[in-house]
């Protein structure tokens, strides 16, 4: 199927020099923009038999009409070029973060002849340094003014600090010790400036190395008795203290650096950001990505670093850190540590630690991530707009008369052949109906005869309109198998066994998400990030978790059932027993002596215990 690609080159054209490529369209824009070490090993890759390619791959290169690329003498030009064509060319196969909600900052106008200090959630400002993010704006609102007792920066805006230049007047912030005034000359300019450096040197570092040096000066004031001044400085190093209590002390207070968590699924990835300078954490954000291509966690992480920490990306190159803590390395640890020395102009280094203070921090950071990606996907299925859109996107790929409005998934689940149960969830208007749930108890443990009765039992509902089970006998719109080809095969055959007719039947199959329909060879491939796909994997998703969790039930029931044969063994005990070894396997695995150390047990029960299940 290779020679499909009309555009594909000789490998002998294909340099082995590292490089970066590009996939444009018929149109000439770029689809995809990716690095190699090898230029002609990496473009193979992409040009071997089409069905051995994962889904999205395969639809990138079918998209394409030709590929191009560009020669560099090293992996760290490879990696500057591919950034800055990512940049330009914002390429729709590529990877692309973006923050899951807005968060607020605080800024420092140091571009500005008198800066101003200012909460804000647009970064795109210029001359501007941001300190943050940060989770609440009522929470930053505060420290700037406790913090402005002590920097006194101007903190109005440029109409109000005109007109009080114009007038001679300074505002009420001046009169409160809030403000230098440098809108009147209480201050120069060059000595505001000086202020509004250290309010950031402050902020940035979160250490208490400002405090000790007012805290020197309070002493001296009060040898010199002078009490006033030294009243004042107390004042200020309490306001100091109660900012830098609000900040969690993390790890030592000589430690800046970030600590980037990961998690994904198969489709959706997020990253949690902890921001920790002088041993504090300063700040945190969430971003999170859909998936394009097949990525690895190391590869995700690179285009992270990248996306954070370029100049024109969502961070100033200022805010890079000496230290980054990862859940793994990139790919070009050695390439991306170099950009990141030369964009920071100081060294940066990364690690990956395994056990210790920021390991444990940075499973806190992947646990934010988990929460991201949870609260992405929750506001996915929230949308009414998207899940309208959903269901008018799924009659029209389906080719179907109506919007399914009621869609039912089924799945199957068991233990190595035993305890099999089949579940069925239902949707309507893209939201669960969990009171419409069922579960079936199966003999069997073959997956396509399981499908099989499954579906034999829900649709003869449909046929005899037993008012006992009112909402059981709705009509669905759309039947969802979870599986490939085989179980899409049964469930026809229950369809056409039942009598029952006219209600579309599709399998979605997990592996590369490939949707089948009965009467058509090849399975559909829904756009990657389309509302469509993901409506189908939610439900898919519930039905396999809801049909793991009746089989962990059942099985459990059996369990018990069995124990509760034993003669003497209660059901307080057999719990014991199930608590402390966890499975019928491992009880049958356990010594009389084990046994007879749990609280209940003597040695005769153990004994009791220990034969009954060897016979």
């Amino acid at each position: 199927m290779a020679q499909e690609l009309s555009f594909r080159p000789a490998t002998s054209e294909i340099p082995r020099e590292p490089g970066v490529y590009r996939f444009l369209d018929d149109q000439g824009r770029v689809l995809y923009v990716g690095k190699a070490k090898n230029l002609r090993a990496r473009l193979s890759n992409y040009f071997g038999p089409l069905n051995s390619l994962h889904e999205r791959t395969r639809r990138m290169v079918l998209s394409a009409s030709d590929v191009k690329w560009t020669i560099v003498g090293t992996e760290f030009e490879a990696l500057q070029l591919e950034f800055t064509w990512i940049k330009e060319f914002q390429p729709p196969f590529n990877v692309r973060f973006r923050d899951d909600k807005s968060y607020p900052y605080l800024a420092i106008s140091m571009g500005d002849k008198v800066p101003r200090a200012f909460i804000t959630r647009n970064r795109d400002l210029k001359g501007v340094k941001y300190f943050g993010p940060y989770t609440q704006s009522w929470a930053i609102r505060d420290t700037l003014d406790s913090l402005l007792r002590v920097f006194p920066v101007r903190s109005c805006s440029g109409s109000i600090f005109q007109t009080a230049k114009r007038t001679g007047r300074p505002c009420l912030l001046a009169d409160l010790g809030k403000c230098s005034a440098p809108c009147v000359s209480r201050v120069s300019d060059s000595d505001h400036k000086s202020i509004a450096k250290s309010l950031g040197d402050f902020i940035g570092s979160g250490s208490d190395s400002h405090v000790s040096e007012i805290r020197q000066k309070m002493a001296v004031a009060s040898s010199d008795q002078n009490f006033e001044l030294a009243a004042r400085y107390r004042d200020d190093i309490n306001a100091l203290e109660r900012v830098l209590e609000k900040s969690t002390i993390v790890l030592d207070d000589q430690v800046d650096a970030d600590l980037i968590g990961l998690a994904r699924d198969e489709l959706t990835a997020a990253v949690s950001i902890f921001m920790v300078r002088g041993g504090r954490i300063r700040g945190n954000r969430a971003l999170v990505v859909d998936l394009e291509l097949d990525r690895s966690n190391g590869e995700l992480l690179e285009y992270l670093l990248q996306d954070i920490y370029s100049k024109s990306g969502a961070a100033e190159a200022q805010d890079i850190p000496k230290e980054i803590y990862l859940t793994e390395m990139p790919a070009d640890k050695a390439a991306v540590e170099a950009w990141l020395t030369q964009t920071r102009t100081k060294s940066c280094s990364l690690f990956a630690p395994k056990r210790g203070d920021k390991a444990a921090l940075l499973d806190t950071a992947s646990q934010n991530a988990s929460h991201a990606l949870q609260n992405y996907k929750l506001k996915r299925v929230s949308d009414f707009s998207a899940r309208a859109g959903a269901l008018a996107g799924l009659q029209e790929v389906l080719n179907m008369d109506t919007a399914p409005l009621r869609i039912e998934c089924f799945d199957i689940s068991h233990l190595s052949g035993t305890n099999t149960v089949g579940s069925m969830v239902v949707f309507e208007d893209g939201l669960p109906r969990k009171d419409q749930y069922r579960k079936f108890n199966l003999e069997t443990a073959d997956d396509t005869e399981s499908v099989y009765q499954t579906l034999m039992r829900r649709l003869k509902y449909l046929n005899e309109g037993n008012t006992h089970h009112e909402r059981f006998s709705y009509r669905p719109g759309l039947l969802v198998i979870d599986g490939g080809q085989p179980q899409l095969n049964a469930a026809v055959r229950a369809m056409n066994d039942s009598g029952v007719s006219g209600i579309t039947v599709i399998s979605l199959a997990k592996r590369l998400e490939e949707v089948f329909v009965s009467g058509i060879d090849y399975p559909l491939i829904l756009p990657r990030t389309s509302e469509e796909l993901f409506l189908l994997q939610r439900i898919r998703d519930e039905a396999h978790r809801f049909a793991i969790t009746a089989q962990r039930k059942s099985r459990s029931k059996t369990i018990g059932s069995l124990l509760l044969e034993i003669p003497g063994l209660g059901e307080q005990r057999a719990r014991l027993l199930l608590r402390k070894f966890g499975s019928l396997k491992r009880i049958r695995l356990a010594s009389v002596e084990e046994i007879s150390q749990l609280a209940g047990f003597g040695e005769k029960l153990a004994k009791t215990v220990v034969e009954h299940l060897k016979d």
